[in-house]
């Protein structure tokens, strides 16, 4: 089957993201869509060889070949580990609410 398929290329920093449509032809890979998106011109810092990707949140393979309206994600790496980053959450949590008080102990509490 030949033909062309619109996509989506998506990269977000803390501070922006940047969303480039693209029209590909059938069969293209995700690393195909990116290379020619000119995503990686406009974001220098991005590295296929370390980052992962995926579709609509779900991680894939550069090999993957993309379907009519995906929209390719390129992931960044994780500034802070996601089990650090909760165990900070509840740690607040129980020190400035009156719920999460309870979980602490009486010599603790101020």
């Amino acid at each position: 089957m030949t033909g062309r398929v619109l996509i989506e290329i998506c990269y977000a920093l803390p501070d922006r993201q940047t969303l480039v449509p693209i029209e590909v032809e059938s069969g293209t890979t995700i690393r195909q869509a990116i290379e020619r998106s000119g995503i990686i011109a406009t974001h220098p810092d991005i590295d296929l060889t370390t980052l992962a990707v995926g579709v609509f949140g779900k991680i894939a393979t550069l090999d993957t070949v993309v379907s009519p309206g995906d929209r390719v994600e390129i992931y960044r790496a994780l500034i802070v580990d996601p089990k650090l980053a909760r165990q900070r959450r509840v740690e607040k949590t129980r020190t400035t609410s009156v719920e999460g008080r309870r979980w602490v102990a009486k010599e603790r509490r101020r």
